[in-house]
């Protein structure tokens, strides 16, 4: 049987947003500190022992997140037009990481977002 082995990155970015066609205070312009954890699986190990670098992982997060890092999200593509909720936001980052490393035996697995230390949304998709 194959094995599979699951890497993980935690790291935070802050930034702000308001939540469109929301009735309740979400709607108004607030902040956050999001938590991030992103998830790789690798299927394979390399001649190192490695499935990969956690310096690979950590270096595309931190550009993915430097787009969204101390902004308001409503200003930024794409959630100019999509609404900045933790849900899309989360895909928002799958996708993003996910082109910057994604191979033949490695692939982003999952993102995590924490809106608060009690609040998450964890996406994923089947590969």
């Amino acid at each position: 049987m194959a094995g599979l082995y699951t890497l993980k990155v935690v790291t935070d970015f802050a930034a702000s947003h308001s939540l469109r066609d929301y009735q309740g205070k979400c709607q108004r312009l607030h902040g956050h500190n999001w938590k991030v954890e992103v998830e790789v699986a690798a299927h394979k190990l390399d001649n190192v022992g490695m499935g990969i670098d956690f310096k690979q992982i950590k270096r595309a997060t931190n550009e993915v997140l430097e787009g969204l890092d101390h902004f308001h999200l409503n200003d930024i593509a794409p959630f100019d037009k999509i609404n900045p909720t933790a849900e899309n936001i989360a895909a928002f980052i799958y996708a993003a990481i996910g082109k910057l490393i994604d191979q033949e035996h490695i692939h982003v697995s999952a993102v995590t977002i924490w809106e608060t230390e009690r609040a998450c949304v964890r996406y994923t998709e089947v590969k």
